[in-house]
């Protein structure tokens, strides 16, 4: 058996114990308490989780549309331009 086989079958037995345990089996959403302070942690990651990722898709859209913008802009300057081509 190579190495990564070896690493791959450890990682597997161990995530198949870690599942099995009833500990892990319900959070306190799922259980039916959820005015616990585990599921008011659970929805404050959400909620954190949310705006980090809506912040990103926003930075980005921002980005593309200021992209947009100065393309429009240069193509507007370009186009109106008279031509430097001087005949002889």
């Amino acid at each position: 058996m190579n190495v990564c086989r070896k690493i791959l079958l450890c990682l597997t037995a161990s995530a198949l114990l870690l599942l099995s345990s009833p500990v892990a089996s319900a959070c306190a959403a799922c259980f039916g308490k959820s005015d616990s302070k585990l599921a008011e942690g659970m929805n404050w990651g959400i909620a954190s989780l949310l705006v980090v990722v809506v912040g990103v898709l926003g930075g980005v859209a921002a980005f593309f549309i200021f992209l947009a913008k100065k393309s429009a802009a240069l193509a507007e300057s370009t186009a109106s331009a008279p031509s430097s081509s001087v005949s002889q």
